[in-house]
């Protein structure tokens, strides 16, 4: 059977698989049409803003790319927009109209933070979230309402880069220029703090209307040019902003010399769709932009937004996407995921419980039941959007990041980041941005600040239309090489000279700019002073003077209201007291030149030098035997001779030359020291000061001096002393004259002051006083500033060009030259006696030797006798030893050299004439000592003389016994 073959037409075949598969895409279609559920959506904005339109753009494109990607999600949000129509009424009525009347799960908007501080409170009342992507002002923060959602970074936040910005240029104050609404105020609590912590003062605060007309707005910017601060910090709406530095520029404050700064609401309203009309008034000023990486995505986006945008809007066709438009495209997103996942149970609201009398719409507003769940789902969603990652860390959307910009020609220059774990750098590379301070300008790019130019503006000006500095100078009498105050009744001018005037008109040549100021004397209409030290420099706390110059001295108290420069002088407070010799001739003179101490040490060492020389001496010179009385005799006399260096006798014991040698050399240093020392107390006029010792003063009731008007006067009260013994003088003079009274006569025994006026004082009176320990610490003499001045930084550096070279001495020269030649004045009082701590040493090594030898020979001794001490009985006690020891230790050694040409008889005899003493007969003395039975026999005459050792015999034995 053959079967039949048929095939199948091709163009057939395409038409109907084409059919199959639109009537699955229908059926798809139909199917997901038929299951998701729309959920209200509410927004708020000014739709006839540029911001507002580019921003509900980006809500449309935000709903379409993510359902088209998500396009098995349940849910689908329906956007009800309202305008705001600008106005904080409008906001509130079309947020309760769409809560109410719609009854909307959620709000994008509204647009400013006015706006949003009363859709905030409807949305917490009917716990339904409010997103705002353009509302910034930290105010809301305070509301601290949970159900509203910052999905922008808030104002607070790039604070930090603005004080970062001023301290690495070295402004040290800067003036805010706000908006006076809620927006403009939320930012300056923040603001100022941030730059106190870099050492930046706020002087004053510039509010400008929302309805400032032009003319008001110029006022307000002339009354800035009178003050001296050139740092200004812009914070306002762009449309008051473009007003403002357009007036700026008109009067002249857009030229070199000043700084501005603009935070991120102008920078991004400006930069962002440049208009060569508002870029033109902004040259050079600095701005604050929040940082968004450059994706491929954003790219994309931004080119597609253009082409949506252009074919909604023909007419808008310099709109540029901003930072506004990413940022509601991504709350956008995150809203349209938590809606997901809150779920779909019930979308509903309950109504609220009311009288039929509550009639108004808030009475009647009722409460989403799923707003909390959409909330917590908003709390918790991160992704990654077209700003970054997108989190909400308490309701706050996290800024990474702020880049600073410097506006040239027609846009914005990029010149470094601010990252709050580096600070500003120029690029965000970790590796690079270790290397560098990260307040230091050179982590940014070169900066051209208004008026074309790269140099970096000190941050303030003396005005031309303001007055000079009023500098307050010191009314005095007395002490005029510091500071004079000199009145010509002829021309009725006034001259100022001194010291600290040509040291402050030579600083202020030194500064690099001009700084015109006029000397003012702190004086009442009759001449004489008005006050105090501290009475002056409170007066510039009370802003009477800009500054003072003088002799002031740098104290804690005063530094509590107004500042310091650096001191230009040696700091300190001391004492000077008269001097006077005391120095009595009298017949004990001679005993001065040591101390008792010494005295006492010499005396001892001769004798014990004389005792060492006998011990090594006695038994084999022939000089140093005899009676006790002889021995004894002979040796101290050899010890006190050495002082002269008559000693006669001859050592013959190695041991005690080496001894001598060294005591020999200890006495010439001692001998010689003590003839110079009595020469100079016979022939030098020994001045000494009368009072060594505050105590002293305070003890004995003496009167002191302290210069009138000083704080030299609290200091004396600190220490104790009685206010009635406390004596002012003016001058160098006067103070002399009461030195020369005396205290017991009216006058002082010691003045107090600082070490200036202490040695111009000395520096008359070079023979009459000296200066006494203990100086007081101080801060030195120092130019009075108000408190936070910038003058204060300048002139300090001023202070140490001038200091370190040879101008400070040209003027020292001048003023103090001719009474600079008294000597300095030790504090430090030393004796004229001297004491065993200059001469312990030598002591020590006469001691030392001494007791060597001493050590070598009764080593020597033992051995060579020690048969002899073995032979003695045994069975003997310890004293018969002992008594044994000595009995043979004070013979003489017939073995030395010495004795080797004498009479064998001899031996034991002494050369010396014997002393006479009662002695037991020979027949006794020989039966109890065996020993000198050998030697011939004793004179047996009544007077005969008793050698050494039978007397030591004999008191040992009468011991024993």
């Amino acid at each position: 059977m053959i079967m039949k073959k048929y095939s199948l037409n091709p163009v057939l075949s395409f038409f109907f698989f084409l059919s199959l598969m639109i009537l699955f895409l229908e059926m798809g279609v139909a199917q997901n049409t038929t299951s998701t559920i729309p959920v209200n959506i509410g927004v708020v904005l000014d739709l006839a803003s540029l911001d507002a339109n580019i921003a509900l753009s980006c809500i449309n494109m935000a709903l379409s790319d993510f359902y088209a990607s998500h396009g098995d999600y349940n849910t689908r949000l329906v956007l009800n927009t309202r305008d705001s129509k600008k106005d904080v009424i409008g906001a509130a009525a079309a947020a309760l109209d769409l809560i109410k009347n719609v009854e909307v799960q959620a709000i994008l908007g509204p647009n400013t933070s006015m706006q949003a501080n009363f859709v905030i409170d409807l949305g917490e009342k009917a716990q339904v979230p409010i997103i705002s992507f353009s509302a910034t002002s930290p105010s809301l923060t305070s509301i601290r309402s949970s159900y509203f959602l910052r999905a922008t970074q808030n104002d607070s936040a790039q604070v930090n880069a603005i004080s970062a910005i001023v301290q690495a240029f070295g402004w040290r104050e800067a003036v805010p220029i706000y908006i006076d609404n809620e927006y403009g105020e939320g930012i300056i609590p923040y603001l100022t703090d941030a730059l106190q912590e870099v050492d930046a003062r706020v002087p004053y605060r510039s509010v400008i209307s929302p309805s400032a007309t032009d003319d008001q707005i110029v006022e307000e910017l002339y009354k800035l040019m009178t003050m001296q601060t050139r740092v200004f910090i812009v914070h306002m709406y762009p449309s008051l902003g473009t007003r403002l530095f357009t007036k700026a520029k008109e009067i002249g404050m857009m030229s070199e010399g000043y700084v501005w700064i603009m935070t991120d609401g102008l920078s991004v309203d400006f930069l962002s769709s440049p208009n060569h009309s508002v870029t033109d008034t902004i040259q050079g000023v600095l701005g604050i932009k929040p940082y968004v990486p450059r994706t491929k995505e954003l790219e994309y986006f931004r080119a597609r937004w253009k082409r949506k945008f252009l074919r909604d809007n023909p007419d808008k066709i310099d709109a540029e996407l901003n930072i506004y438009g990413l940022l509601a495209y991504d709350a956008t997103t995150a809203l349209a995921l938590a809606v997901e996942k809150a779920g779909t149970t019930n979308f509903g609201f309950q109504k609220a419980n009311v009288s039929s009398n509550s009639s108004t719409d808030l009475a009647t507003l009722g409460i989403s039941l799923n707003g909390p769940n959409i909330l917590q789902a908003l709390l918790t969603t991160s992704f990654k959007g077209l700003t970054g990652d997108y989190l909400l860390v308490d309701g706050q959307l996290q800024s990474p990041a702020f880049q600073i910009v410097n506006v040239n020609g027609n846009g914005g220059r990029r010149i470094g980041f601010w990252t709050p774990t580096e600070g500003l750098v120029k690029t965000l590379n970790p590796r690079i941005n270790k290397r560098m301070n990260s307040t230091s300008t050179s982590r940014v790019s070169t900066v051209i600040f208004p008026g074309d130019t790269t140099a970096v503006p000190k941050g303030w000006e003396i005005p031309t239309n303001e007055k000079k500095m009023k500098i307050g100078v010191p009314v005095k009498y007395g002490f005029s090489e510091f500071v004079a105050v000199t009145k010509d009744p002829g021309s009725n001018s006034t001259t100022f000279t001194g010291f600290c005037i040509d040291v402050f008109d030579a600083v202020v040549k030194a500064l690099p700019y001009a700084l015109p100021y006029e000397y003012i004397p702190f004086a009442k209409p009759d001449g004489e002073p008005a006050g105090t030290y501290n009475d002056l420099a409170y007066q510039v706390y009370l802003k009477n003077y800009d500054a003072v110059v003088g002799d002031v001295t740098i104290v804690y108290n005063r530094s509590l209201y107004i500042d310091y420069t650096l001191p230009f002088t040696e700091s300190g407070v001391s004492m000077i007291v008269p001097i006077a010799d005391n120095n009595s001739k009298n017949a004990w003179v001679f005993m001065k030149p040591l101390t008792w101490d010494l005295w006492v040490t010499s005396f001892l060492f001769f004798v014990f030098i004389g005792f060492v020389v006998w011990v090594l001496e006695h038994r084999i010179n022939e000089d140093f035997r005899g009676s006790a009385s002889d021995q004894a005799g002979t040796s101290f006399w050899f010890s006190f001779s050495t002082m002269v260096f008559a000693q006669r006798e001859r050592m013959v014991s190695n041991l005690s030359r080496a001894v001598i040698i060294i005591w020999c050399f200890v006495v010439l240093i001692l001998t010689q020291s003590y003839t110079a020392s009595l020469t100079s107390l016979l022939t030098v006029e020994q001045l000494q000061p009368t009072v060594t010792d505050v105590r002293e003063l305070i003890k004995k009731g003496e009167y002191v001096g302290y210069q009138e008007g000083s704080f030299v006067l609290g200091l004396l009260l600190d220490l104790g002393f009685d206010k009635s013994k406390l004596m002012a003088y003016s001058s160098a003079e006067e103070c002399h004259h009461l030195f020369s009274k005396g205290s017991g006569n009216g006058g002082i025994a010691a003045a107090f002051d600082e070490l200036a006026f202490l040695k111009l004082i000395m520096s008359g009176y070079c023979s009459r006083y000296t200066m006494i320990d203990p100086k007081f610490k101080t801060g030195g003499f120092g130019f009075v500033f108000p408190k936070g001045s910038p003058l204060v930084p300048d002139i300090s550096r001023a202070i140490l060009n001038v200091t370190e070279g040879d101008e400070m001495k040209q003027i020292e020269g001048a003023w103090f030259g001719k009474k600079s030649t008294c000597p300095e004045s030790s504090s430090s009082i030393s004796s004229n006696s001297l004491s065993l701590k200059s001469f312990w040493g030598l002591f020590l090594l006469a001691g030392l030797a001494a007791l060597l030898a001493l050590i070598i020979f009764i080593v020597m001794f033992v051995y060579r006798e020690r048969n002899v001490l073995r032979s003695y009985d045994s069975t003997a006690s310890i004293w018969s030893r002992i008594e044994n020891f000595f009995r043979i230790f004070i013979q003489r050694d017939s073995t030395s050299s010495t004795f080797t040409q004498s009479d064998p008889n001899d031996r034991n005899s002494s050369s010396l004439p014997p002393m006479r003493a009662p002695s037991p007969s020979a027949d006794s003395v020989d039966a109890e000592y065996p020993a000198n039975r050998s030697s011939a026999s004793y004179d047996s005459s009544p007077n005969r003389e008793v050698p050494l050792e039978v007397v030591i015999d004999t008191v040992l034995k009468f011991n024993m016994n």
